[in-house]
């Protein structure tokens, strides 16, 4: 018996196994590129950082965090 398949179901299939390739692909490309000259070892100052708005960025919650642990342990000096 033969199963009949719909024509757009394949290639709806075939669109996304596609974009899945792509996307593992230029993964893959993007983690061999080298980072670029002078920026291998950059520091960020926390004055600098927590100036910016973005809170989601990793790095300023990073520095959040130092500087509440700062203002704890302060307080627990205090006492």
């Amino acid at each position: 018996m033969i199963l009949s398949i719909n024509p757009y179901l394949i290639v709806a299939i075939a669109l996304i196994a596609l974009i899945a390739i792509i996307f593992i692909v230029s993964f893959i490309i993007n983690r061999r590129t080298p980072l670029p000259k002078g920026c291998e070892n950059i520091k960020i100052e926390e004055s600098t950082c927590l100036a910016c708005s973005n809170t989601d960025c990793k790095i300023h919650q990073e520095f959040d965090f130092k500087k509440i642990e700062k203002e704890l342990e302060e307080e627990s000096k205090d006492k």
